[in-house]
């Protein structure tokens, strides 16, 4: 049988939080081999028709239509989230909120969709995330998908805010907060969205956005900023995942699940090495 995670580490940050069938209904196959599978999936990016259902489902009682079912029944309330929410909570304290980054990635989309725009940079339809990682590079949070043809700034403010709100429910408080972002971060807006939140945003200014620099007295530390490769470094390892290389999903809702999937796997690897 293969397996992604070992069975107690998806009975434990997984199987807790996902929906259960309602009205006595028990699953012919135990849960935790169905987000094996689910993972599986995201891993190699094979398409679901052609899951090798044999290798990954001991029982082989369920097609691939099934699994496919879970993920999108998950996808659609909230599961996939609540076990971020919950997993993020529960290991805060092995976060190094010393220092937050954050960084914008653009994927590729193949078939279209929702919040799907054309980046010139690449020359293609994209969609645009922006991740944050810890001082050490886990991943703490992401905003929204966007259309690749918005830059960074776009909607930002209200993103970062709804971010605020669940890293509240995770005891996760940002008074005092250092962010390192690039220079495409740099707005009035921004800095004033986290000044209210008491998080101090390093970035250099970028002339395009500020007319008069000479009246500019945001505080930059340039040595603070040489550790954002953190967050590339993040970025670079979701290529590891196959199914984020390119996009194949049409709704956001099922591809918002991937990255909270990413983010729950990737402190999976971390925490089986603690």
């Amino acid at each position: 049988m293969i397996r992604i995670f070992r069975k107690g580490m998806i009975t434990q940050h997984f199987i807790p939080y996902l929906s259960q069938a309602k009205r006595g209904y028990t699953s012919k196959v135990p849960l935790w081999e169905v987000v094996n599978a689910i993972i599986y999936k995201f891993k190699t990016g094979v398409q679901w028709a052609l899951l090798p259902c044999k290798s990954l489902i001991s029982s082989n009682k369920i097609k691939y239509g099934a699994i496919y079912h879970h993920y999108r029944k998950w996808a659609k309330d909230g599961s996939w989230q609540r076990a971020w929410t919950a997993l993020l909570k529960s290991h805060r304290h092995l976060l190094d909120l010393s220092l937050a980054v954050l960084d914008g990635t653009h994927t590729p989309v193949k078939c279209g969709g929702q919040q799907v725009g054309y980046q010139r940079r690449k020359k293609a339809r994209t969609s645009n995330t922006i991740w944050i990682t810890d001082r050490q590079g886990k991943v703490v949070g992401f905003l929204p998908p966007v259309s690749g043809n918005h830059n960074d700034l776009y909607a930002l403010e209200q993103a970062l805010e709804q971010q605020i709100i669940d890293w509240n429910k995770s005891d996760i408080m940002v008074d005092g907060l250092f962010l390192n972002a690039d220079a495409g971060f740099d707005s009035k807006s921004f800095r004033t969205t986290c000044f209210k939140h008491g998080i101090q945003l390093n970035a250099p200014i970028n002339p395009r956005s500020t007319k008069d620099l000479v009246d500019c007295d945001y505080y930059f530390d340039e040595q603070m900023y040489q550790e954002r490769y953190v967050v590339e470094r993040t970025n670079a390892w979701m290529d590891a995942w196959r199914s984020f290389l390119n996009r194949f999903d049409k709704t956001i809702g099922s591809w918002k699940a991937w990255h909270y999937i990413f983010a729950l796997c990737s402190w999976c690897k971390y925490l089986a090495k603690v």
